[in-house]
This record gives structure tokens, C-alpha cells and sequence, in this order.
């Protein structure tokens, strides 16, 4: 008798049944495209801190920063035998620490010992200058080849002034000045650190017994301005060097150039038995905060970085879209569905008053007000899933429109110098070294999990029983007599 009952009255009241599905179905469209395009902004996020972090990382260890002392110079010293010559032909590398601030070694293990620690991986950032000159007699003459790098030269060495040009001593310079990044890396664990966010697409990898070997991993980028290929030799402050891989980044671009084992870049670096970043995978993802706060207490002299502290430098467009989808999106579609709820619950009671005749004969029949409440909660939950399944329609709709489209994001972040990983704040910052941006462009899509559809049941079967709900209030208030009075 239910089923038959209901059938007959949705089948007489198409059209208020379709407005109250409507109403509902806009309501958790727009709940459905909201957190489509939330969870899109969150891959995009993550795609940005894996082009500073190491796959897997949850947070590094660098050590404090300091100030410098007075009266230092930050940038590199050259200097360059003088020729009899007229004319003389030299090169030099100068390699340093990224940041001047390293770790000891033996703090991986005290990092690693960390309650909630899994596991950690140790790894030395590099930068290297590499200043080709001839020498002639008369004025200073330069060249640079890299925005932001130190000019020195002259016989027996000169600093460059306060403009970049190089105050020379008894004589004439020409050259140029290039830098480039290097990353130590741990070879026999790389499932963190520098490398992990790169795929090796010519040649192979490092491998566990290559510690101390001469050889190198050059990113794509690199290996096209430099020409090299799998084989390649080239030298690095006088000591050869042969590319054994070429690596591409998962997403962007990648921050390092040349990737050494870590023992090659700690004797390049002369930084025996030191590290710049220690990258920390946790036990548990819930429990970062907490991990650390240990590592900050326990171990001092120390900066603990997170993916979040990362995630609050990043700025450009995709900063602000994720902010509005986070606050203003998710604000507009919890109006919205209470709007919809409301709507639905209103023309529910609305309908039920007009149908006066109808349940005052049903009563005067002898049906109790349970069994009239319950056609009429019946009749809304129907309504109600037809309402979530057009929501559900219409909202994968407009996530795959978004998808289709795929509209770009731009994302900006503070870089170090090229090194790896140098998020603002984050590891390879430090003194001495220029700030730069680091624009990365992402392309937004609006995945659809199954968590998300079954929200959309759920507010459905919420919405069909609110509105149930107020309309069976309604009904079970009717007696017979009103019905005897709506016939006359």
C-alpha cells in the first residue's frame, strides 16, 4: 500500500517533486565542485613543496642561522698567479657551503634515534663559481655570465666592489663568472633527499657502493645548456668527474644541476663530515608537529622545517584560489545547501497544507498520524535522493569541465641560489646568498574521490529527511474535521 500510494503521488506532482530535487541538486553540486576543486588545489600544493622537498620528507633539519660578522665578505676570492706574459689564460673554481652553515654528520643518527622518527638522510648543498679570465695589461675589462655572481681579479687577487666590478691590482682582467648548484647526496639511501623528486630518463642512478666513486647525475635542464650526455666528462674544482644519469623532476624545475656522492661534494666542499640539510620522514603523518618539537628540544642549534612551514611561503595564484576554494568556496556552498534545505523543507509543508482534503479523509479512514507521517517522509526522501542524484550529475560535470580545461596556476616560492630545496625559511637558505623567485605553473584538476560521493548521499538523505520531517509535523497537526471544512 506504501509503495503503491507514493508512486501515485509523486507520479501527481511532478513538478513540485522536480523543484524540491532542484533546489537540493544545486545545493550539493556545488558542495561536490567545491571539494573537487579543494582536493585539485591540495595535489597542486603538493606538486610545489616536492620541488623543494624530497619525496616522502615531512621536514628537514638545517642548522640555526646566524648573523655574519662584521666586516666579512659574503661573496667568493679569487686569485690568479700574475704572467710575465702580456697575456695569460686562467681558471679557478671556488666551492662553498650553501649558506656557509653546516651540521656534523653524526646528527643523521641523532635525528634518525627520534621517537617518531622512520628514518633520515643527510645531504651537503654546494655552490660552485667558476671564474675564466685572461690578463692583459691596462684597464679591467668584464664579462658575467650569471645574474647575481661575484667578479674578483687581478694579480695577486682583488675584491669586487659595491657595483660588481672587480678591482684589479697591476694590470687588466677579462673573464666570466659562472655558477652552478651541487648536491652530496647519500647514495645508499635515496629514497629521501635531493634526488627523490627526479626520474633518471638517460643512464642510471647512483649505486649503493658508489660512496666515494667520480662520477655525477647532471638535472635535463643542465645537461642542455652544458651539452652533456651519459659519458661526459668535465672537472669540478681540478677533480674529473663522469655523468652516469641524466634527471628530469617529477614537476617543475630542478633546483640543483650536478648531484655528487655525499663523500665527493664533503671533500669538494671541504666540509668532511658535514651536512647542510638532514631530511626526516616521520612514522606517522599526524604526528609531525609533535616530531618536531621533540627534535627542536632535544637536539639544539638546529631549524626544523615542515611541509606546512613551506606551504605558507608559497604565493602567486594558486596561494590565492586555494585560499578562496578553502574559506569563501566552502562558506558559499554551506549557505547554499542550508539554503536548499530550507527551500526543500518549506515547499514540502507548503505541499502538505494543500493536500488538507487528502489526509483528513485518510484519518477519517482510520489512518494514524504515524502512518500519514511516514507517507509524507517517504515522499521527501525519494525527492530527496532524485535531488542528490542530479547533484551528483551536475557536480561531476563541473569537475570535469575544470579538469578539461585545466587552468594554469602560478605559484611563487623563495629559491637560494639554485640550491636544493631552498624554500624561504626553508633548507639551503642562509647568508651570502641572493634571493630569487621561483615561478612554477601547475594545472588545476578537480579529482572526484569516493569520500565525496558518499557527502553527496549523505546531504541527500539529510535534505529528503529535513524536509520529511517538517512536512510530516505538518500532516500529523491535521484532523478529519478539516478536511469536512475544506469540502465545504
Amino acid at each position: 500500500m506504501f509503495g503503491i500510494y507514493l508512486k501515485r503521488e509523486l507520479s501527481r506532482r511532478k513538478k513540485a517533486a522536480l523543484v524540491i530535487a532542484m533546489g537540493l541538486a544545486l545545493g550539493i553540486a556545488l558542495v561536490i565542485t567545491v571539494n573537487s576543486v579543494s582536493a585539485g588545489m591540495t595535489q597542486a600544493q603538493d606538486k610545489v613543496l616536492k620541488s623543494l622537498y624530497g619525496l616522502g620528507t615531512d621536514m628537514t633539519v638545517t642548522k640555526a642561522q646566524s648573523a655574519p660578522k662584521a666586516g666579512s665578505s659574503q661573496g667568493p676570492n679569487f686569485k690568479f698567479d700574475a704572467k710575465s706574459s702580456s697575456k695569460s689564460s686562467q681558471s679557478s673554481d671556488r666551492v662553498m657551503t650553501q649558506g656557509g652553515q653546516a651540521l656534523k654528520s653524526s646528527l643523521v643518527e641523532k635525528v634518525a634515534a627520534q621517537k617518531g622518527v622512520a628514518s633520515a638522510v643527510g645531504a651537503l648543498s654546494l655552490n660552485v663559481t667558476k671564474v675564466d679570465g685572461s690578463f692583459t695589461q691596462g684597464k679591467a675589462k668584464s664579462s658575467t655570465s650569471s645574474s647575481g655572481s661575484q667578479q674578483q681579479g687581478g694579480p695577486g687577487g682583488g675584491t669586487s666592489g659595491g657595483n660588481g666590478q672587480p678591482q684589479v691590482q697591476g694590470g687588466g682582467a677579462n673573464f666570466n663568472v659562472n655558477s652552478y648548484s651541487v648536491a652530496g647526496v647519500d647514495v645508499t639511501n635515496q629514497a629521501l633527499g635531493p634526488l627523490a623528486t627526479m626520474k633518471i630518463t638517460s643512464g642510471k642512478t647512483f649505486t649503493s657502493a658508489q660512496t666515494n666513486a667520480k662520477v655525477a647525475i647532471v638535472s635535463k635542464s643542465y645537461a642542455k645548456e652544458k651539452k652533456y650526455k651519459v659519458g661526459t666528462a668535465f672537472k669540478v674544482s681540478g677533480t674529473k668527474y663522469t655523468v652516469i644519469g641524466i634527471a628530469t623532476p617529477d614537476s617543475s624545475e630542478s633546483t640543483t644541476d650536478v648531484y655528487l656522492p655525499l663523500k665527493q661534494a664533503q671533500s669538494l666542499g671541504d666540509a668532511k663530515n658535514k651536512v647542510t640539510t638532514i631530511y626526516v620522514k616521520a612514522t606517522d603523518s599526524k604526528q609531525i608537529s609533535t616530531v618536531k618539537k621533540t627534535i627542536q628540544s632535544n637536539i639544539s642549534g638546529t631549524t626544523v622545517t615542515t611541509s606546512s612551514d613551506l606551504a605558507s611561503t608559497v604565493s602567486g595564484s594558486l596561494s590565492t584560489a586555494s585560499n578562496l576554494a578553502g574559506s569563501v568556496g566552502k562558506w558559499l556552498s554551506i549557505t547554499v545547501l542550508i539554503a536548499a534545505f530550507l527551500v526543500a523543507a518549506l515547499l514540502t509543508s507548503s505541499a502538505v497544507s494543500r493536500r488538507v482534503r487528502e489526509f483528513g479523509t485518510l484519518k477519517a479512514l482510520g489512518w494514524p498520524s504515524r502512518k500519514v507521517t511516514r507517507q509524507v517522509v517517504g515522499e521527501s526522501m525519494v525527492n530527496g535522493l532524485i535531488g542528490g542524484g542530479l547533484g551528483i550529475a551536475l557536480g561531476l560535470a563541473a569537475a570535469y569541465t575544470v579538469t578539461a580545461i585545466s587552468p594554469k596556476l602560478q605559484a611563487e616560492l623563495g629559491s637560494s641560489g639554485g640550491g636544493m630545496g631552498g624554500g624561504m625559511g626553508g633548507p639551503g637558505g642562509g647568508p651570502g646568498q641572493q634571493a630569487t623567485k621561483n615561478t612554477l605553473e601547475i594545472a588545476l584538476t578537480a579529482p572526484v574521490s569516493l569520500t565525496t560521493i558518499a557527502l553527496a548521499v549523505g546531504l541527500a538523505v539529510a535534505g529528503g529527511l529535513i524536509a520529511g520531517a517538517m512536512g510530516g509535523w505538518r500532516a500529523s497537526r491535521m484532523r478529519p474535521a478539516d478536511a469536512l471544512r475544506s469540502v465545504s
